[in-house]
């Protein structure tokens, strides 16, 4: 096997058959420490700024290791990336006889049993859906994997997947009639046999909570874990490492039931009658919040009228049902399973009333049609070291974002890595000649009413300049909303027919898609479009942020947070709050310069950058672009351009 030296050189085996490609020493001493971390079993925080090509620094040592390696990465998208482009071309240039596997949650694979069950039961919405189902059918009988990312003809989003895909509640398991032929058995199997394995944070973390999607079988015999996009584990991992149970999750028992019921147990007429009683009460439930989707303490729910009683309710009906259903049971493996549902769906609602877990906030979170009951831990540190400990590996933590002022204590203490080490690399952007980061003067407090309006009344001016090529990156949906409004009246008035794009008026792909290929777009988006997305050259020339992304400090979790470390005598702001904020910050503006080419403008609004003396170390995390508070040096800088 070559040496790093002799991959990454400038006439080395990525230089050779890799166009484009040149020598970044940051990158070659990142793959170094990963490569030192590996050998011995080492926790290694490693940040690396845009540019650095993090992505090659770990693959290469990985790749080369001999080891089995799990790379797990935040989003499905960056996934299929890693599977299907960056990995086979490493893997080729090195030469490497590695086998690669990519592992999804269940609900990403055909199930060939609901697939029957749902074309059996016809009960589409829509003639649309009906089609939908057609086409999934046809693919069934064609696909290898069974990967619904493969199925061109049907969007991700259709809601016949929710349909024809089993959850780890409604897998029948061995019972299945189509056990042997199971597309998420067939993913485990080959994932268990290869060398290296792609999956992303929800999916590992639901597999360590749940020992359910196949990573759990894949951990023990693992000599290397590397996350990328780590600065999104904390979260990930709160959520998984937490307990939940929601409405939905009833819905779907309900019309599990069912449909079973009408295949093995017609007879039964008091089944259909509690199915619709079950169904009722979980929608009255829901009802007792309102319609619009939010967050609430338990202190906020227990305030609403009817919730207690409803939740009550709930569980009273659920354990109807439970009794009917063991009488049903042994009728067919579908009934059987669903009696199990209910008893394990009874248990969790039962935990989370009671509020068994002292160490652990209750809150509630609204989606549309339903409402999610969450118990989340408050600290995640312990619990992270028990997944880490036993059998030694190499743990490797990467992103862009992980530090402040190349400090990782913040990181580190909120994830338990002890005895982690840590290094950082700048990006090897230019970013005195490329960028400019503009502070405008005179904002008023970001908590005035009409904050919304002085952040587009400043920044049009540079808008204009820029000639659209702009992201509005907003931290509320409402300010992201009055922004469109507002910039859609300042372009009619200029008379600028400038195309105008917001979140939610399509999938993320579609509208970055439609932005690249406009030209001169201008696209306002809230939390989805801070980081993650990748818009190189002139499409892009300008990043607003509106405020300091802080987390709102009513955020259920958020609160009982600060309140414990207020408790323990911390200082709950700078300890916790600032220096998330200051990641999130440093996401933001990662939007902006993503190539040697490209050139821009970051403006953040905020006053308090400079007014606050917590500003500065969110000014100095920053990359070293040329600051500015003068609107006709931003002027003269694209005139430049």
């Amino acid at each position: 096997m070559p040496s790093l030296t002799e991959v990454f050189s400038p006439d080395g085996l990525l230089a050779k058959r890799i166009s484009g490609y040149r020598l970044r020493p940051q990158q070659l001493e990142m793959a170094e420490r990963i490569e030192a971390a590996i050998t011995a079993n080492k926790v290694l925080v490693a940040e690396a700024g845009t540019g650095t090509g993090k992505t090659f620094a770990y693959l290469v040592p990985a790749l080369l290791s001999g080891g089995k390696v799990i790379v797990s990465t935040g989003t499905k998208n960056l996934q299929d990336q890693l599977f299907s482009k960056d990995i086979p071309m490493v893997r080729d240039v090195l030469g490497a006889p590695v086998q690669v596997a990519l592992l999804k949650g269940r609900a990403n694979y055909l199930c060939h049993y609901h697939l029957e069950k749902a074309q059996g039961d016809g009960r589409f919405f829509t003639r649309e859906d009906a089609a939908d189902a057609a086409r999934i059918a046809r693919f069934a009988k064609q696909t290898k994997t069974g990967d619904k990312a493969e199925c061109g003809e049907v969007s991700e989003t259709s809601p016949v997947w929710g349909m024809v895909t089993s959850t780890r509640e409604n897998c029948l398991g061995q019972e299945c009639p189509h056990h042997k032929e199971c597309f998420v058995l067939a993913a485990r199997r080959e994932a268990l046999a290869a060398d290296l394995v792609v999956v992303n944070h929800h999916l590992f973390f639901a597999d360590v909570m749940l020992r359910d999607e196949g990573t759990a079988e894949l951990l023990p015999a693992c000599n290397t874990v590397i996350f990328d996009e780590a600065h999104q584990l904390p979260e990930t991992a709160s959520l998984f490492f937490g307990n939940n149970v929601s409405t939905a999750q009833v819905l779907d028992l309900v019309r599990d039931t069912k449909v079973e019921g009408l295949a093995s147990a017609r007879d039964c007429l008091d089944l259909p009658k509690i199915c619709g009683i079950v169904e009722k009460a979980a929608k009255d439930l829901r009802l007792t919040l309102p319609v619009d989707p939010a967050r609430f303490s338990l202190a906020q729910l227990e305030e609403r009228a009817g919730f207690d009683n409803n939740l009550v309710g709930l569980i009273r009906e659920l354990d109807v049902l439970a009794a009917l259903l063991e009488t049903q049971a042994q009728r067919s493996e579908g009934l059987e399973n669903c009696w199990r549902r209910t008893g394990e769906l009874l248990a969790q609602l039962r935990r989370w009333q009671t509020g068994a877990d002292k160490e652990y906030v209750r809150w509630g979170e609204t989606y549309t049609h339903s409402l999610q009951l969450n118990a989340t831990p408050l600290v995640i540190a312990s619990i992270m070291q028990k997944q880490m400990s036993g059998h030694p590996r190499a743990w490797v933590f990467t992103s862009a974002t992980l530090a402040v002022l190349q400090d990782f204590g913040h990181y580190c203490a909120e994830m338990g890595l002890v005895d982690a080490e840590s290094a950082s690399w700048e990006s090897p952007f230019d970013y005195g000649q490329q960028a400019v980061l503009y502070v405008p003067t005179g904002m008023p407090d970001p908590n005035t009413y009409t904050y919304t309006e002085a952040v587009v009344k400043a920044a049009f001016p540079v808008v204009q300049a820029s000639g659209g090529r702009a992201f509005f990156l907003c931290t509320s949906l409402r300010a992201m909303r009055r922004t469109r409004e507002l910039l859609e009246e300042q372009l009619e008035r200029a008379g600028l027919k400038l195309p105008l794009l917001m979140q939610g008026e399509g999938s993320k792909n579609e509208l970055l898609e439609r932005f690249r290929r406009l030209g001169n777009a201008i696209l306002v988006g809230s939390q989805s479009f801070w980081e993650g997305v990748d818009v190189r050259g002139e499409a892009l020339s300008l990043v607003v942020i509106d405020k300091l992304p802080f987390a709102p400090p009513d955020d259920p979790v958020l609160s009982a947070r600060i309140d414990r470390m207020k408790q323990d005598g911390r200082n709950a702001f700078m300890e916790y709050q600032l220096p998330r904020a200051v990641i999130n910050v440093k996401q933001g503006a990662g939007r902006l310069i993503r190539d040697e080419a490209d050139r821009g403008v970051l403006m953040i609004c905020d006053p308090r950058l400079i007014d606050k003396p917590y500003g500065k170390r969110v000014w100095r995390s920053l990359p070293p672009m040329k600051r500015t508070r003068v609107l006709d040096d931003v002027l003269a800088f694209f005139r430049t351009a």
